[in-house]
């Protein structure tokens, strides 16, 4: 193949590309539903008799179980449940057991993490209490919470991405975005 002809056919690929990138944005933002977790946003039980109801940092017992939250906007009370992405595992620590950024994140001990793995995307964590840490149910992988979520044990690549927080009014508040990439690396 000539390179004129590579040149023409690289330019088109290019373009075509291009073109595209804004649909799927726009897509991506149309749903507010579908919108990442966003500075002011309270939180809100993902599933149980409590859905849909502002999750409370006094309802969490120190040392856990977690709770699977997810953010609502709190000017038109959308719940942003329509991407599994937006799933937050809420966990109360003893404050005194928080290590380098996660202390600044946290509110009252309470700790915000994305709620999908990072080694193949899977969620539903369970909760280990001996160790306080979360572990995956697909391949075992262990997360510190009190340590930003760094992984302990498994074969999850990275850590989960954390969740500034704060409280108002006596309920969780999402006080900035997601401090790493959501998920799986191929999501």
């Amino acid at each position: 193949m000539s390179s004129d002809r590579r040149s023409v056919l690289q330019a088109a690929l290019g373009t075509g590309l291009g073109m595209l990138l804004p649909v799927r944005a726009r897509a991506q933002s149309a749903d507010p539903r579908d919108a990442r977790p966003q500075e002011g946003d309270r939180l809100v039980y993902a599933d149980g008799d409590q859905k849909g109801k502002p999750v409370k940092p006094d309802a969490l017992p120190v040392g856990g179980p977690p709770v699977t939250a997810m953010p609502q906007d709190a000017a038109s009370g959308t719940v942003r449940d329509g991407s599994r992405l937006n799933q937050i595992l809420l966990v109360r620590l003893d404050p005194t057991r928080l290590q380098g950024d996660t202390t600044t994140r946290a509110a009252q001990g309470v700790v915000a993490y994305s709620a999908v793995c990072t080694h193949t995307g899977c969620d539903g964590f369970a909760w280990t209490p001996e160790k306080q840490a979360y572990k995956c149910p697909c391949h075992d992988s262990e997360f510190d919470p009190a340590d930003g979520a760094r992984v302990i044990g498994g074969p999850a690549p990275r850590r989960l991405a954390a969740l500034p927080l704060k409280i108002v009014d006596g309920q969780l508040i999402v006080a900035g975005v997601f401090t790493g990439r959501v998920g799986a690396t191929s999501n």
